[in-house]
């Protein structure tokens, strides 16, 4: 590959070295924050050599070459653009202020609630189920023992994420604004006191106590914030604010107890008296406006909101809808939301899998079946972005077949008891009314697989089909010619098919394996960067699985050529090319050799976890496509060493 015409062709691709803010690298992604968008080529880029796919996230255009390859193009994209190189740090600050103030509001939006969904999950589901169980059980479906302490407890802790979702908030939310998170959790606290009248029991509280705030200026109501969001926001945005100013003005000596006492009361008595009554009547509004659009006659709200959540994925800004989850949970003990929302994603699976019917192009359809099964699993990117988005009409099939299902859903009053989770396993979510979600899912993924066969021409999906052949050289003359007669009778020459020998990859870590959706990475999930495992690691180091040599070392990945021909890379974590190398250490150089058994990195799980990114580790085989298949290892408990992939030639 020619590493200097590739960067050539993206600098030209992307409107030249003018529009480029910021440039830098990770193990497998060209991270570029541009100027201007309107100027970047992304279907020139596509094709570029070497390049195996494009898209934008979090302000950067982000162009995946895989490791051993990036770095390279990297260089040579520095040189011929004149710029210099920036650190992940720096991009990643540059990609937040080319933002405007509405995408870096939705951008904290996810970065408060996205560490937090696996607790509101958690209880979603477990809401689901017993509320399934109590309804088979009073109407004679089923015959358990309510009293048992299986049962007892499990009514105990199914809603117990949202009864102290303000506390979850308020950590989340301080260490996302840079404040204290413990301080943070306090604000939840406060605003959840059980000296507080309980939010959810306003309607049947016969007496609710009064409060003169500010000196006798108003009164407040003495009621507490159980399932609000922005008033918690709002008010740990101010605690992190005021505490931050006070470390700068108040001596050190005086600062460890001064700073924390003062900011927590500043903050929860304006939290009490003005931020929370007045932010709940914001809340109020946006919730009751929703749920209006929603209600209108025959769907025909919710099939303009389907039509429209799609795009809104695009742009990055579907974040803002977890608001309207918690809110309507709170309000209405469901929420209508995000069935909508499943039927979207389903849809977007359903137009990708009618391109992966369709089309005879084997790259394209080995792309499409993950991918549509990926949003079936209700994780859209590898569907939007690697597909649908490519060709766009598979796009707009889908956000038809998105709309038509979120119609049914409103039609029938389909409601979730929790969220954080769609396509197929929201199911659970909606025991109330499973025959209802299916019908959704099969009406949505139907439109969409319709609309996207019929919208996409063949001609589009296989036009790397229609090459034109080589003509056969019919001038062409045989350098010499054996005379039968003259041939030498005792020659016997047999010749045997050579028996390509399955090459096994040892674990590089321990640790359990799971599916690739749980690293909610689209690159990896669609393969993009080759067929591998991801595995949640039990330990602090990687091990190299063969003998071979360093490709490429990022910090937080290690790529590697194996003396068998597999070249292998270990990304530990997702996302944590953000940390810059912090809580990794590298035990061996790039371009170094190494025996098998001998550790190649090191890095702290705890303090990764605790900077709010995933351990789910990808271990890919980047040469997937020298083999006719890679298998893989079940999902389960792994140990350095075993057999966990199988590339066949």
């Amino acid at each position: 590959m020619d590493y200097r015409k590739s960067a050539t062709e993206v600098l030209a691709a992307i409107g030249g070295s003018k529009n480029i803010a910021s440039a830098a690298h990770c193990a497998t992604r060209l991270r570029l924050v541009i100027v201007d968008n309107g100027k970047v080529d992304k279907k020139t880029i596509e094709n570029i050599e070497g390049v195996k796919g494009v898209f934008e996230a979090s302000g950067q255009l982000q162009i995946i070459y895989g490791t051993g390859t990036v770095d390279k193009v990297y260089d040579e994209f520095i040189n011929v653009a004149g710029i210099s190189g920036a650190t992940k740090e720096e991009a990643k600050a540059a990609a937040a202020a080319n933002t405007n103030i509405f995408q870096r509001f939705i951008k904290t939006l996810g970065d408060i609630f996205v560490p937090i969904i696996p607790a509101i999950v958690a209880s979603g589901f477990l809401m689901g189920i017993m509320n399934a169980l109590d309804f088979m059980v009073k109407n004679g479906f089923l015959n358990i023992d309510t009293t048992s302490s299986i049962y007892v407890f499990a009514n105990l802790f199914s809603n117990i994420a949202y009864v102290f979702l303000p506390i979850l908030i308020g950590f989340s939310a301080a260490g996302v604004f840079g404040g204290n998170q413990y301080l943070g959790a306090v604000i939840g606290m406060i605003m959840i006191h059980p000296n507080l009248v309980n939010a959810w029991n306003i309607a049947t509280a016969t007496d609710i106590p009064m409060q003169n705030v500010f000196f006798g200026l108003w009164k407040i109501k003495m009621v507490g914030y159980q399932g609000h969001v922005i008033p918690i926001m709002i008010s740990v945005w101010v605690m992190s604010h005021i505490e931050k100013r006070l470390h700068k003005v108040i001596p050190a000596m005086f600062d460890l107890f001064a700073t924390p006492l003062i900011s927590v009361f500043v903050t929860g008595y304006l939290a009490l008296a003005a931020i929370g009554p007045v932010f709940v009547i914001v809340e109020n509004a946006f919730l009751n406006a929703v749920q209006m659009l929603i209600a209108i006659p025959f769907g025909v709200g919710s099939f303009i909101m389907g039509a429209l959540y799609a795009p809104t994925v695009v742009m990055g800004i579907h974040h803002m809808y977890t608001i309207i989850d918690l809110g309507q949970i709170a309000k209405y003990g469901v929420t209508y939301w995000l069935p909508l929302a499943s039927a979207v994603n389903v849809a977007q699976g359903g137009a990708c899998l009618a391109v992966a019917v369709k089309t005879k192009d084997p790259k394209i359809k080995s792309l499409c079946f993950p991918s549509s099964l990926s949003a079936f699993m209700g994780i859209t990117e590898p569907a939007i972005f690697g597909v649908n988005l490519r060709f766009f009409k598979p796009f707009i099939a889908g956000c038809l077949g998105g709309a038509v299902g979120a119609m049914f859903a409103s039609i029938i009053r389909l409601g979730a008891t929790g969220t954080g989770v769609t396509g197929i396993f929201g199911i659970l979510l909606t025991l109330s009314n499973p025959v209802g979600y299916i019908l959704t899912f099969i009406i949505a993924m139907a439109v969409a697989f319709a609309a996207s066969w019929v919208l996409t021409p063949s001609s589009l999906i296989d036009a790397n089909l229609n090459a034109e052949p080589v003509d056969e050289n019919k001038n062409a003359q045989a350098l010499g010619s054996v005379d039968e007669a003259k041939e030498d009778k005792d020659l016997r020459v047999e010749v045997k098919p050579v028996k390509e020998v399955p090459v096994d990859v040892a674990s590089p870590l321990g640790g359990k394996i799971v599916s690739m959706e749980e690293t909610k990475d689209e690159t990896f999930i669609a393969g993009i960067l080759g067929k591998g495992v991801c595995i949640i690691p039990d330990g602090d180091t990687v091990y190299a699985p063969d003998n071979g040599t360093v490709i490429a070392l990022m910090g937080h990945a290690v790529g590697m050529k194996l003396e068998n021909g597999v070249e292998l890379i270990v990304h530990v974590g997702v996302n944590t090319v953000e940390l810059g190398g912090k809580h990794f250490e590298a035990l061996v150089a790039n371009g170094e050799k190494f025996k098998k058994g001998q550790a190649l990195m090191k890095f702290d799980s705890k303090a990764i976890s605790e900077a709010g990114y995933l351990m789910t580790t990808p271990v890919l085989v980047t040469n997937s496509f020298e083999y006719s298949d890679v298998t893989c290892a079940p999902f389960g408990d792994v140990a350095v060493g075993d057999k966990i992939l199988t590339a066949i030639k």
